[in-house]
């Protein structure tokens, strides 16, 4: 399945995307798509349901974060070998772990506002990771099996902010607007193996990060299962899985920032698109 969240007027409701690609309502069958209805047998339920009785969703919605009410917000830094490369860095011996504010999360199609004082705002296309059912010390063996599913994650992050402001990563990772989620989530069931998948972002139609999750120094199920070491992983949380190599901080001779005007898209393998406009906040 792949399950969204659009907006109706001042409302936010769930639905799925069918077949045809239409969008299809789900409000008569749950309340909204949250970690409450995550698990494997409230999926199971949705997916059970026969897509064409469910109520059509006229014209293109606008769409929301595809996952409401996360918990936690985590990401995993330096996490492909090729990005390692470019940016002059040793590969870590553990996941590298930072927090996003949960108030970053906004739509796949929503604008990117640089806030005030931005200079140095970079792309960064990650493989999202929704938890679907709690983890706490669990083994690599089973993590995956701790996912409700998959999405696009922009992991937009201000490098001036997450580098000069004396302090950790999250100050250049948190900005309103720095986490666009989405279009849809993919359950686990259509992603038989998040170590195969292909990432792209593009900046003003040219594209700049091309990448596959093969690459991950951390696969997705040794990084579910070192977090949950650390700490109890709640159905809804969310996870950035780190990115390819093309990032504006790495261009060379000199890094390359995103300014007001420009338009990303990315995209990854089976997951669909996102595409954000760039503006500068009031």
């Amino acid at each position: 399945m792949k399950l969204l969240r659009y907006r109706a007027g001042g409302d936010v409701r769930p639905g799925l995307l069918d077949s045809a690609g239409a969008v299809r309502d789900l409000s008569a069958h749950v309340p909204d798509i949250t970690g409450a209805v995550l698990d494997d047998a409230t999926l199971a339920r949705l997916a059970a349901l026969d897509s064409q009785t469910l109520p059509l969703v006229p014209g293109a919605p606008d769409l929301a974060p595809c996952v409401g009410q996360a918990g936690k917000f985590l990401g995993i830094g330096l996490n492909y070998t090729d990005h390692a490369e470019e940016m002059n860095m040793d590969l870590p011996e553990h996941p590298i772990l930072f927090l996003k504010a949960t108030s970053s999360i906004v739509g796949a199609n929503d604008d990117v506002i640089l806030p005030r004082g931005s200079v140095a705002a970079d792309w960064e296309v990650e493989l999202g990771v929704v938890i679907g059912t709690a983890a706490k010390y669990v083994p690599e063996a089973e993590a995956l099996n701790h996912v409700a599913g998959y999405c696009v994650i922009n992991d937009v992050s201000e490098r001036d902010f997450q580098t000069k402001l004396t302090g950790q990563w999250t100050k250049g990772k948190s900005c309103d607007s720095f986490g666009p989620i989405g279009p849809w989530l993919v359950t686990r069931d259509e992603v038989p193996d998040p170590q195969a998948l292909w990432l792209t972002c593009d900046v003003n139609g040219e594209r700049k990060q091309t990448g596959s999750t093969r690459t991950m120094v951390f696969t997705v199920a040794q990084i579910i299962a070192h977090l949950s070491q650390l700490m109890t992983l709640h159905p809804g949380d969310v996870i950035a899985t780190g990115t390819p190599p093309g990032v504006g901080m790495g261009i060379k001779p000199a890094p390359v920032y995103l300014k007001p005007g420009d338009v990303m898209r990315l995209e990854i393998e089976g997951l669909g698109v996102q595409t954000q406009n760039v503006r500068a906040d009031s």
